[in-house]
This record gives structure tokens, C-alpha cells and sequence, in this order.
């Protein structure tokens, strides 16, 4: 995987808290430690046992079809998380948001901070039309964080995947221009 430190085009984005920068092979462990973590992954599709199996993820990241930062404070000293674009699709002009923290940095308002950022990047910077929220129904604290964030709900897909053996259902929260 190319690391993301020698992608001088890859967009840093910054507020008086938060360094968004491009996730590079050096967040291994971070990654790792936060998509294992069973309060991270109780609603976030990816999980890995080891080390080694982080770094599908990495070359995840590394597609173009993504745009993923690692959330870091302004130092770069400490990793929060991530979040990023999925699906980028310029055609149809539209990409999905994802984020996760760590445990230790919930309730902390980072998100709320970095999620603007991410969104207004794909709507100003990409021209995209649309980021879409693909939240399940059961995970109150997302959607409550969301909303704040001017995505409103678009509606609701029954039976969406199946996830430990459950049918879920998601709901669709979306941000336009």
C-alpha cells in the first residue's frame, strides 16, 4: 500500500482542535485497536482480529473510491479516529459519510467538529451533490449526532443486511448543497 505521507495532494483539514490528515501505514495500530474494539464495532460493518487483517483496511483506504482521514489533535499526537467518504461516486454525484472514535474520546464533541469538515469537503471541494448517512435504526447516540449536524432523514431500508445472524434496518440520513 502507498502511504498516504508521500501524497502531498491528499487535503489536510484543521480546526482549533482537530488535524484531518491522510490515514497513513503508521495509523496501523491505531486502526486496529479501534475497528477490534467491540463498543467501536457494535454498529460499524468492519471488525478485525489481528493486527495482520487491519491492513485489508488499509488498502481500503487507500482506494480511490474512498476519502478517509485519521482524526488526530493538532499536534498529531494523538489519534482519535477516523472518518472519511465511501463510495464516491461523480456520476451520480454523491458519497456516503462513515467515522468512528476510539472509546476514550466519545461525548467529547469531536465529531461534531470533524463531520462538518468531511461533509462540507465532498460538497464544496468534490462538488458533489449528496452525502448520505447509512445508520442502523438501534444506534440512537449516531442519529442523535447526525441530526445535529444538519443531515436530515430520508427514510428507513427494512431489512437492510443481515449482521450476527440479524436482519437490521437502516435509516438513511442525507446533507445536500
Amino acid at each position: 500500500m502507498t502511504s498516504r505521507l508521500t501524497d502531498h495532494n491528499f487535503p489536510t483539514l484543521k480546526t482549533d482542535r482537530l488535524l484531518l490528515r491522510g490515514i497513513t501505514d503508521f495509523d496501523l495500530k491505531h486502526i486496529f485497536k479501534g475497528l477490534s474494539h467491540p463498543n467501536v464495532i457494535r454498529y460499524y460493518g468492519i471488525s478485525f482480529d489481528t493486527l495482520e487483517a487491519t491492513q485489508e483496511q488499509m488498502a481500503w483506504f487507500a482506494d480511490e473510491k474512498q476519502m478517509w482521514w485519521a482524526i488526530c489533535s493538532p499536534d498529531n499526537q494523538t489519534f482519535y479516529g477516523a472518518g472519511g467518504l465511501n463510495a464516491i461516486d461523480y456520476e451520480d454525484s454523491k458519497a456516503e459519510i462513515g467515522f468512528w472514535l476510539l472509546p476514550q474520546f466519545w461525548g467529547k464533541g469531536i465529531m461534531k467538529e470533524a463531520l462538518p469538515l468531511i461533509s462540507d469537503y465532498g460538497l464544496n471541494q468534490l462538488q458533489l451533490n449528496r452525502i448520505e448517512g447509512f445508520i442502523e435504526t438501534e444506534n440512537i447516540n449516531c442519529i442523535k449526532a447526525i441530526t445535529k449536524l444538519d443531515f436530515r432523514y430520508e427514510k428507513t431500508i427494512q431489512d437492510y443486511e443481515i449482521k450476527n445472524g440479524k436482519s437490521i434496518h437502516v435509516d438513511v440520513y442525507i446533507k445536500t448543497i
